[in-house]
């Protein structure tokens, strides 16, 4: 093979690590506000970032901003970008770049975007969801292959290729990234962890318990407050750990209830995914007073009605921010095995483990890689198959 393909380095063992790489892609981050542009080259940004208007309610016009954004970005480049990829809010058919009907984007409904796209700039396009995004960019270069490189440095032969992310901030998002590959689903909704089930309110969904707004509300309900006057969780955490004045232990608690809705919503999914899980999103800063909570629900176990109990997860769960309990899951429980038959010797390491951990990068800039990465490696499995 020749091109920027083969001359990828291994990165984590399970995805090419394209930090060498010189092809550059167009990229945009679309809120219901602002559209932000630039482009990435090597997983750096390659072409200073800039905002329009989104004009969400108005499709022509909307239209009309991102196509003068990418227009704007291209003339600032270095060399002609090899695709554009970016993040867009759901509902999509993201597979054929359809926007279906995204709540903070009216206009858009049932708009192809991906294909305007494609023929206007004569380009590849690839759109996909910031919580996929996010998870593919960590799953690249960020948790999954800082935790698989501290288990080499341990000399483990245990490694990871199976990554849950979410993202905890205005809402609750999340992305699959099975194996190297983002799994998207049949209907662009895997990883939609916001629509499961909240432990604390079973008539309600998770994000509702897991998101801004839900730490605000039960600092607000324990403090005695109306919600209106409740601080953001930046300031509850401060309130928490004594810096800023405020009810102590409204703030603790809102942050343990945040973690116990958010530990039960991965133990849903890490039972089907089995794999690392890793947090990013504004509230990630305070996983201190969280993190306890979630790897406490992902531990417990369900009781049956004689009293047995059985763990809601076969895999132990271990908290990765905190420095014991990542000493014990880097250690594992590896010995020397004798193959039957042949006597040649093997190291296997039986401790079966989840790690829970938060962004190595930053979600802004997963976000960004993820979009990167995701493009290129689909060029190359394009290429390869012609």
């Amino acid at each position: 093979m020749r091109g920027p393909a083969a001359r990828q380095k291994k990165g984590n063992g399970i995805m090419r690590d394209f930090s060498g790489d010189s092809r550059i892609v167009m990229t945009l981050d679309a809120g219901g506000t602002n559209f932000v542009f630039g482009a990435m080259q090597g997983n750096q940004p390659v072409a200073s970032s800039f905002s329009l208007p989104s004009c969400g309610g108005e499709l022509g016009r909307s239209l009309e901003n991102i196509v003068d954004g990418f227009r704007r970005v291209q003339r600032e480049l270095p060399a002609a970008p090899a695709a554009i990829s970016f993040a867009f809010p759901a509902p999509a058919d993201y597979r054929n770049g359809v926007i279906l009907r995204p709540v903070n984007l009216p206009a858009y409904r049932n708009v192809a975007l991906g294909p305007m796209l494609e023929d206007t700039f004569q380009l590849p396009v690839f759109i996909s969801n910031d919580g996929d995004l996010f998870t593919y960019g960590e799953a690249a270069s960020g948790f999954l292959p800082y935790v698989n490189r501290l288990l080499e440095q341990a000399g483990s032969p245990r490694r990871f290729r199976n990554l849950l992310g979410v993202t905890l901030g205005t809402g609750f998002g999340g992305g699959i990234v099975r194996d190297g590959e983002l799994f998207t689903g049949d209907n662009s909704l895997a990883g939609e962890v916001w629509l499961l089930r909240n432990k604390l309110d079973p008539m309600m969904n998770a994000e509702e318990g897991a998101s801004i707004r839900a730490v605000r509300l039960a600092y607000a309900e324990m403090a005695g407050i109306p919600m209106a006057e409740a601080p953001e969780p930046k300031e509850i955490c401060a309130i928490a750990e004594g810096r800023e004045q405020g009810n102590a232990a409204a703030a603790r608690e809102a942050f343990r209830r945040l973690g116990e809705v958010t530990g039960d919503a991965l133990g849903q999914a890490l039972t089907l995914v089995d794999g690392l899980a890793v947090i990013g999103g504004g509230i990630s800063s305070a996983h201190a007073h969280f993190l306890p909570a979630v790897i406490e629900e992902l531990n417990s176990c369900y009781v049956w009605r004689d009293g047995t109990r059985l763990p809601r997860l076969i895999p132990k769960a271990f908290n990765l921010e905190d420095a014991g309990q990542l000493e014990v899951f880097l250690r594992g429980e590896t010995t020397e095995l004798t193959v039957p038959g042949s006597g040649r010797k093997l190291l296997f390491d039986g401790l079966q483990r989840v790690g829970v951990g938060i962004s190595r990068l930053g979600t802004s800039e997963s976000v960004a890689i993820g979009a990167y990465a995701l493009a290129l490696s689909r060029l190359d499995r394009s290429a390869a198959a012609i």
